[in-house]
């Protein structure tokens, strides 16, 4: 069975849906399967993997008029598959209210096809909605990025109060996979005091790597690639790597290979 994580936080612009796409990509180059699942209907980490207004997509998967076998595709990367979004899902939510035992539609659709996978990431919108809830309903565990900005901690804990709710009533199981630090600059003394910060408060559930502020990241979506097949000696590369690295030495008992 698969490893489902999802990555969330509901600040916008902290770097999900790149942690998203390049540690699905490093997995898959360490010849996990893995399967990313896009659920934010800004579509970003699809497009991010080259792939646009794909129709069907996790929209089909969620209001039932799709299964998810139908709708998964292969991408340009051995070893990884993609669940796709498209702004269809925009509408989802409003449409999953009158569904019943709609919490889970997400994980019941998963459960489908997880054995087929080592690894099942999850790209979380930027809201804590019913896209959200079923993310973390569905996963095993939640990977939180936080930038080393100011305000990094803003919202946090609503995020953390979510996970508690989760883990209550639909999944009683969640863990937090870990927390990632992101757009870390090594010149401010600011990303240094956020880092600080974000240890004290969540110890040894921070990663021990940090996602340095890089440029050579920032222009890989917009070639429809992940940073290891862009530009694999930048400082971007190296620091995804070593996340997948220490990702996989983390959860060794779920590597089959």
């Amino acid at each position: 069975m698969a490893k489902i994580i999802s990555i969330a936080n509901q600040k916008g612009g902290v770097g999900k849906t790149t942690t998203t796409i390049n540690l699905s990509a490093l997995l898959a180059a360490a010849e996990k399967r893995t399967l990313l699942v896009d659920i934010d209907p800004q579509a970003n980490s699809s497009s991010g993997l080259s792939v646009t207004n794909h129709t069907p997509s996790v929209y089909e998967v969620l209001v039932g008029t799709k299964n998810i076998k139908e709708v998964i595709i292969n991408t340009f990367m051995p070893f990884l598959d993609m669940l796709p979004s498209n702004i269809n899902l925009v509408g989802a939510e409003i449409e999953m209210v009158d569904i019943e035992n709609r919490e889970v539609l997400l994980k019941n659709a998963l459960n489908e096809i997880s054995s087929d996978y080592d690894y099942i990431l999850i790209d979380c919108p930027p809201s804590l909605g019913l896209l959200t809830l079923n993310a973390l309903t569905a996963a095993d565990s939640v990977l939180i990025p936080v930038q080393c900005e100011y305000f990094a901690l803003e919202g946090l804990g609503q995020l953390l109060n979510t996970i508690n709710i989760v883990k209550k009533h639909f999944n009683k199981d969640l863990a937090i996979e870990g927390v990632l630090l992101t757009m870390f600059d090594t010149r401010l003394r600011l990303s240094h005091q956020v880092a600080e910060e974000v240890r004290k408060y969540f110890g040894d559930k921070v990663f021990n790597t940090v996602i340095n502020r890089n440029v050579r990241i920032s222009e890989a979506p917009s070639y429809g690639k992940p940073i290891i097949l862009y530009d694999a000696i930048s400082s971007g590369a190296q620091n995804y790597m070593a996340l997948a690295s220490e990702l996989l030495e983390k959860n060794s008992e779920f590597n089959k290979n």
